[in-house]
């Protein structure tokens, strides 16, 4: 029997902001106490189409379902009025091996897995009083990161850090449309927030350890990929605490595997993000922390099991 393949739109009907945080801590949590199995991702480069794609499986332990997912980016498709993200969810049965239904999400629940990740982490590893809130890029991934911490802890101020000074100064009318006190920064200012975010597919840093103020936290996620690089290494050395949503995924392609090559931190300086999660942990208010997301397969899988449990009702 041909499996059935959800769209975009009843996709996104179900996938709700609770729905996806609940997925991804429960996940994350998960993968940290070592009840996941996730294997090395898939990469491919598309070099003259400024575009990649990656492809994630994982499996969260005693679940039913597994997924294999396609996630494209290709950062040129704004100028043709296109998303940049793309892609699809495979959920297998873990019990048979049959499909049981497609996603065809169009890199939705990945930009949404993402977000909840990103928030979460910065929720829980910036100091309580944190208010201000740098972001660097414009694309969905600012937006999301913005709207989903906002609906975990006030942000006094929004800093928007872009290439493209259009593109900043219209992201800050969205955010202020939405509320927020926002405005273009450059990357020394917006370093100096209480909260960093990078969301760029750079692949050179895009920040300067210097400008990071005492009792920051940066998370970065947009290094996906080993060519790519957002966070230098120097930061890592100042860090009082690293979080990595995989040790081996950040090891060998994230801003952290570039600083542990550097030698500005060690291979074992790292703690498991979902670890932070799960209990309250020791922050000293001056302390610099960092966070190093690559995107985790078995986080996927939470997600698309509790959006299928949901488009069946």
């Amino acid at each position: 029997m041909t499996p059935p393949v959800f769209d975009a739109a009843a996709i996104e009907r179900v996938a709700t902001t609770d729905l996806v945080l609940d997925a991804v801590r429960d996940a994350l949590i998960a993968h940290a106490k070592g009840q996941t199995t996730v294997p090395p991702p898939l990469h491919l480069q598309f070099p003259d189409a400024d575009g990649d794609c990656h492809v994630k499986a994982g499996l969260v332990t005693g679940a039913h379902d597994f997924t294999v997912k396609i996630a494209t980016g290709f950062y040129r498709n704004p100028a043709a009025g296109l998303s940049c993200q793309h892609g699809l969810v495979c959920v297998v049965s873990a019990r048979t091996g049959q499909v049981r239904a497609i996603l065809d999400d169009k890199g939705l629940l990945t930009s949404r897995r993402t977000a909840a990740a990103g928030a979460l982490i910065t929720h829980a590893m910036a100091r309580p009083n944190a208010a201000t809130l740098a972001v660097f890029g414009t694309g969905e991934q600012a937006r999301l990161q913005v709207a989903w911490l906002a609906g975990l802890r006030p942000i006094s101020t929004v800093l928007v850090h872009g290439r493209h000074p259009g593109r900043t100064r219209a992201l800050c009318e969205e955010f202020t449309a939405q509320g927020h006190r926002a405005r273009p920064a450059s990357a020394e200012e917006a370093a100096g927030a209480d909260m960093v975010l990078t969301t760029t597919p750079a692949t050179s840093p895009v920040l300067q350890a210097v400008h990071v103020r005492p009792g920051t936290h940066v998370t970065g996620i947009g290094t996906d990929m080993p060519h790519k690089n957002e966070l230098p290494p120097d930061l890592f050395a100042r860090a009082a605490l690293i979080a990595t949503d995989d040790h081996e995924q950040c090891l060998d392609h994230g801003d952290f595997g570039h600083a542990v090559r550097a030698g500005a931190t060690t291979a074992t300086g790292d703690l498991p993000a979902g670890l932070l999660l799960d209990g309250p942990f020791a922050r000293p208010d001056e302390a610099v922390t960092v966070a190093d997301l690559t995107g985790v397969g078995a986080l996927d899988a939470a997600v698309a099991s509790a959006v299928l449990r949901e488009l069946a009702r």
